[in-house]
């Protein structure tokens, strides 16, 4: 009998870690990247590919963040439809948003054929499945919009449908098939491991305790040592802690958890996604579907598992897979684990250069493994030519969200009550 516990599925599939070296005494670097997630990652290795030198600090280790924490979908575009884009960022920026990040996904894959990463990766595309009528009304209005702009997204129904989700509950599925699905913490693993081969410098368990200027230099303190770097990226997003940046203001923190079953094998656990995408529905508070490499069925939704007791995580998994999988029978569970991501209350990233030499990252809103790989390297490409034509957003001044803590604690208490309510079969 499997025990039913708290670990994260991603770093018990990537046994290859980086040996951890913390900072010690005073490091000189062209560059100063703070954060090792995808985003941090991805720009210092377009900045040494182009002849810089780079120090990378991360507070704990190398994927400890959403970068390793996530679902693994590696999707185009943002939460919000490329229309609704337009509509808050204006018709030429919210059209070179919509086009960065729907060619994000083929930007991932490349950067994992360039690097040699091994991550299980499989570009068949994702699905949005359609939980009732209106959500297929919704998916609708995406597949229009997204088509208008060029891109590979088809409509499922009826049977075709079936056959790709591998159940009857869903009335469609818009197929992206730009789209497809990694082991995130291998991916930023192998990141990392590309990184050492080309020279950067990684410290580890270093958190940034001090930003200053200093003379033409930026100092970046930590507990033991300090980097003096000319430039500095700051990619911590959801993660950002201490006092040392405003960045943590700029958002505020929201969660979610995923659970994952043992392996499952025979008819009915090979009907589900057969195809190999990952999938999501169009619920309000959503539940995300997908299988990993060695057979498990992965479920998530918005909110923390670490602050319910396992019972309850395993009873809403047990009505989610009922309820779209009935032919599986009894699922055991294996683990769970829960991760954070900065939401911004329009659902759109935020790029900032608050002084020269300085540039800074967050509000991915849940979609760091696409958006992070070409923010980062966007970043790092404006630090090499000082051109913002590189960025798909222009820069802007902090602000702060209103109320974060509030904000955090009334969503994590609505997803709650949501799971509450699926548990008891009041609301699916």
């Amino acid at each position: 009998m499997t025990v039913f516990h708290q670990q994260c599925l991603w770093e018990k599939a990537t046994p290859v870690r980086i040996d951890v070296v913390a900072l010690k005494g005073v490091v000189k670097a062209d560059v100063c990247v703070i954060g090792g997630g995808i985003t941090g990652l991805s720009a210092a290795l377009r900045l040494l590919e182009q002849g810089k030198t780079v120090c990378l600090l991360e507070a704990h280790e190398v994927g400890h963040g959403g970068s390793g924490r996530n679902v693994g979908l590696v999707n185009a575009g943002t939460w919000i439809k490329p229309d609704d884009v337009v509509a808050v960022l204006g018709q030429k920026q919210g059209e070179r948003l919509n086009s960065a990040l729907g060619q994000a996904p083929a930007e991932v894959f490349a950067q994992i054929r360039r690097y040699g990463i091994d991550c299980q990766a499989r570009n068949q595309g994702s699905l949005h499945m359609a939980h009732n009528d209106a959500g297929l009304d919704d998916l609708r209005a995406r597949e229009a919009q997204w088509q208008r702009r060029g891109a590979d997204v088809e409509l499922l129904t009826g049977a075709v449908c079936i056959d790709h989700c591998g159940t009857d509950k869903v009335t469609g599925a818009l197929l992206d098939r730009r789209a497809g699905v990694i082991n995130p913490m291998a991916y930023t693993v192998g990141l990392a491991q590309a990184l050492q081969r080309l020279g950067g410098a990684l410290y580890q368990h270093s958190p940034v305790s001090q930003l200053q200027r200093q003379g033409g230099d930026w100092l970046v303190r930590t507990e033991n040592g300090e980097v003096r770097a000319s430039q500095v990226v700051i990619s911590t997003g959801a993660y950002t802690e201490g006092e040392w940046t405003e960045q943590r203001r700029s958002f505020f923190r929201g969660y979610y958890y995923q659970v994952a079953s043992v392996p499952l094998s025979g008819a009915a656990a090979d009907d589900i996604l057969r195809h190999g995408q990952g999938s999501w529905d169009t619920r309000t508070v959503l539940s995300s579907i997908r299988r990993d490499a060695e057979g498990r069925l992965l479920l998530g939704s918005l909110g923390k598992a670490s602050n319910k007791p396992d019972w309850f995580i395993r009873r809403w998994a047990d009505r989610i897979q009922q309820h779209y999988f009935p032919a599986l029978g009894r699922v055991e569970w294996q683990m769970h684990w829960t991760g954070c991501i900065d939401f911004t209350p329009d659902h759109l990233m935020r790029v900032f250069q608050p002084a020269a030499g300085l540039v800074a990252v967050a509000g991915y809103n849940g979609r760091g493994n696409t958006t992070g790989t070409i923010i980062g390297r966007a970043l790092a490409d404006f630090l090499l030519t000082d051109n913002s034509e590189s960025l798909p957003l222009p820069f802007e001044p902090f602000q702060k969200v209103s109320m974060p803590a509030l904000r955090s604690y009334f969503y994590e208490t609505g997803f709650s009550l949501y799971h509450a309510g699926q548990c008891l079969k009041v609301v699916l």
